[in-house]
């Protein structure tokens, strides 16, 4: 496969219909507070990961928040759902049984119950786009500490899937608080808000007791002082 999209294309990424799913990393912000966690392969099988990722969805209706999600994660998501049978009624809703999805949705691009955060502050432009590491340094954040997605493949050969996983969540902690950082400038999170936010989450990964929470979290307060 490798060869003959290195042929087709010149490159060894794959179409997007031949990936699949090892593990999802979330941070939930509810009104109770603050959960990183991750559906991860070997303790749930990929279909079981794409099953509660969509229930999730259903369950909470939240707003979604990715870094390139609309172009890379939740198509991905979309061919794993259509070959394992997943229902995800919630998901796909457009308005034709309620009315709220009409006009906010997570499948218009310009919709924001799926704020792809990447999209957006590039003006929905390619050449505007900047990646997440880059974002995470502007900002004075860890990024990715030393891996990166074109290592992941390698990694799961290896069998390394706790790896990976680490990896995800350290991305969707950069990605929270970038997302932060844009609520902050939308002015719908004001200074004292921001900053209590920011210290919930502090506070939350203080408690964890993982290495690459730790190192995150070191990394964090290092570059923010």
């Amino acid at each position: 496969m490798y060869f003959k999209q290195r042929q087709a294309r010149q490159t060894d990424f794959l179409p997007l219909i031949q990936h699949r799913i090892v593990v999802v990393s979330a941070l939930l912000r509810t009104k109770e507070g603050l959960r990183l966690f991750s559906l991860t392969e070997g303790q749930e099988t990929e279909k079981q990961i794409v099953e509660r990722f969509f229930e999730g969805l259903e369950r909470y209706s939240p707003e979604l928040v990715s870094w390139n999600g609309a172009g890379f994660d939740l198509p991905v998501l979309h061919y794993r759902a259509l070959k394992y049978g997943v229902m995800a009624e919630h998901y796909w809703e457009i308005g034709d049984k309620d009315r709220e999805f009409r006009f906010n949705n997570y499948l218009n691009r310009f919709h924001w119950r799926h704020l792809d955060l990447m999209d957006v502050l590039s003006g929905y432009s390619f050449g505007g786009r900047g990646s997440l590491e880059q974002v995470a340094m502007l900002l004075g954040l860890p990024g990715k500490l030393g891996m990166s997605g074109d290592q992941v493949w390698g990694t799961y050969q290896s069998g390394k899937v706790a790896a990976i996983r680490d990896y995800c969540e350290i991305d969707v902690l950069n990605t929270y608080l970038i997302y932060l950082r844009f609520q902050l400038m939308r002015g719908l999170l004001d200074q004292s808000r921001y900053q209590s936010e920011v210290e919930l989450l502090s506070t939350k990964l203080s408690e964890m007791k993982s290495l690459h929470i730790s190192t995150f979290l070191s990394a964090w307060h290092t570059r923010s002082e």
